[in-house]
């Protein structure tokens, strides 16, 4: 897959007669087994909004996204998800790279990258950052590994996959069975199977409250 590109500013920044909208710049960490569309729905998503997606990684390369789902129709019942290959993406920089504090968002997306990607100290690093900014945090599904690892969530309410409960509580977060989930600056989403266009605008108007 190409590098990131920005599509079009959002008809809100358009809207702003004579000033120039700033461009928003959203961080998107992912890893080989990105679940493909927690990551690539927002990816193309909020540059509709003309927003800048930086996709970051442990290295500057091009990583492999999965697909996870549980056959409709399988000859043998599946109880959890079944992982099957999904297309690729490119990482344009890597996480030891990343200057946290020249972006205005993170989108965290889920699959099976947060089990490895939650040891990495850069990551966390950076994960920290949005949360003592008070800067907006996306985050769905397997995502949440990664905040709690970053030791982010005490006493914070959020969602998730029902199979990873623990990893929000055994921190002292809280889980909602909810589809989504708003806590201040952080939004929580179930599953892929669960966007939909309050989860995504919510974050959108969190970025753009940011101050320019």
């Amino acid at each position: 897959m190409a590098t990131p590109f920005v599509l079009g500013g959002s008809r809100k920044a358009r809207a702003n007669a004579g000033q120039p909208a700033k461009t928003r710049n959203i961080l998107m960490p992912i890893g080989d087994a990105t679940e493909a569309v927690d990551t690539l729905y927002p990816f193309f998503r909020l540059q509709e909004e003309g927003f800048k997606v930086t996709v970051c990684g442990p290295e500057a390369r091009i990583y492999h996204m999965v697909t996870h789902e549980v056959p409709p129709n399988a000859v043998i019942r599946w109880d959890i998800t079944q992982e099957a290959p999904g297309y690729h993406i490119t990482a344009e920089k890597a996480f030891r790279d990343i200057r946290p504090e020249e972006y205005d968002g993170i989108f965290v997306s889920g699959g099976r990258a947060p089990e490895y990607l939650r040891y990495d100290k850069d990551l966390l690093r950076i994960t920290r950052h949005f949360f003592e900014t008070n800067k907006p945090v996306s985050v769905v599904c397997h995502g949440v590994e990664i905040l709690a690892a970053a030791g982010v969530i005490k006493n914070r309410k959020l969602t998730t996959v029902a199979k990873c409960e623990l990893d929000i509580t055994q921190v002292g977060g809280v889980y909602v069975a909810d589809p989504m989930v708003v806590d201040g600056n952080l939004i929580s989403c179930r599953t892929w199977h669960d966007f939909n266009t309050p989860y995504m605008k919510l974050f959108v108007e969190q970025v753009l409250k940011l101050k320019s």
